[in-house]
């Protein structure tokens, strides 16, 4: 039988999908995109309700029609949301947007941000780079200010035995990808080393200069960062995205999670 209709998120975080300046035509292709898939969802509930409803009055063959067809949209609402996902990481991800240590989540629901930042860190011990900043946004303008994406970031680094910390701008998070203490060097630009220190746990140890001692991870993440053209970087990263995205919808069809 079909599942309970779910409400469709609020697919913006912050005041915009985009994390810096662009054209209104740009905006309005992501908006139009997640709206059609908002779209999709609401007419597979829509059948889903109705063949829930055939079932109850004994007519089988509608309830199954019905079924197949809140699939079919369902499917649909897959693709849309994949192609929404993959236009606004390439736009905030282009070469020259961001450095290539940082990488921004603008616009991502929370399944879609979790799946990008673990191919994401993968990617980067891979190559040996020592750290990496994850832009995650303020919050400012979800539900009660409450971020989303930061959380399921945080969650990430502890699954995968790595200290984060909040930078001095909240709206980002700096990931060690080595296994040690998340001191950021002073010449990072990002406010320094003055930052909230998390270990394992995700606890806030304080704010204070220089390195703080945080928990040793079992295994750690040796290497020297390596430097590497920004273009073929991005677009490894990206094909490495894409991948991952198919799963990132099918959890999304299950949890319809909103973004910061």
């Amino acid at each position: 039988m079909a599942a309970a209709t779910q409400h469709y998120p609020h697919t913006r975080i912050g005041g915009h999908a985009f994390n810096h300046s662009t054209n209104n035509s740009t905006e309005q292709e992501y908006d139009r995109l997640r709206n059609l898939a908002r779209q999709e969802h609401d007419k597979r509930s829509s059948c889903f309700d109705k063949s829930r409803q055939a079932y109850d009055r004994g007519d089988g063959a509608a309830a199954h029609e019905l079924s197949e067809e809140g699939k079919r949209h369902g499917g649909m609402m897959e693709q849309y949301n994949k192609q929404a996902s993959d236009f606004i990481f390439r736009e905030n991800n282009a070469p020259g947007r961001v450095a290539d240590d940082t990488i921004d989540l603008h616009g991502q629901f929370v399944e879609e941000a979790q799946e990008i930042i673990e191919a994401r860190i993968r990617y980067a011990q891979s190559r040996g780079q020592t750290h990496l900043h994850v832009i995650v946004g303020k919050g400012n303008h979800s539900v009660d200010h409450i971020q989303k994406i930061k959380p399921r970031v945080e969650q990430v680094c502890r699954d995968l035995n790595l200290q984060y910390a909040t930078e001095e701008n909240e709206g980002r998070i700096y990931v060690n990808l080595q296994g040690g203490p998340a001191n950021m060097p002073p010449s990072g630009g990002y406010g320094g080393q003055h930052h909230q220190q998390h270990g394992h746990g995700g606890h806030q140890q304080g704010h204070q200069q220089g390195p703080q001692q945080g928990y040793q991870p079992q295994q750690g993440y040796g290497g020297q960062q390596q430097q590497h053209g920004g273009q073929n970087q991005n677009n490894e990263i990206e094909q490495l995205a894409m991948k991952l995205l198919p799963r990132i919808l099918r959890k999304l069809e299950q949890n319809c999670c909103v973004v910061m």
